[in-house]
């Protein structure tokens, strides 16, 4: 199954409490941290409610 790696790009300050939860949940913590998740729908979800604060990137 594929992985996905996910880097927090941009700070969190400034948006909303959901996104802030958000970030929280996927494990990042600060600015630049890398977390690699399993590629699932759930993950999936919650990237995409953050994507304007992280980049992703699929890893084997």
């Amino acid at each position: 199954m594929a992985r996905l790696k996910i880097t927090q790009t941009k700070s969190y300050i400034g948006s909303k409490q959901n996104h802030r939860d958000t970030l929280r949940s996927l494990g990042l913590k600060k600015l630049n941290d890398v977390v690699v998740k399993e590629d699932r729908p759930e993950f999936r979800g919650m990237v995409h409610t953050v994507r304007h604060l992280v980049t992703v990137e699929e890893v084997d």
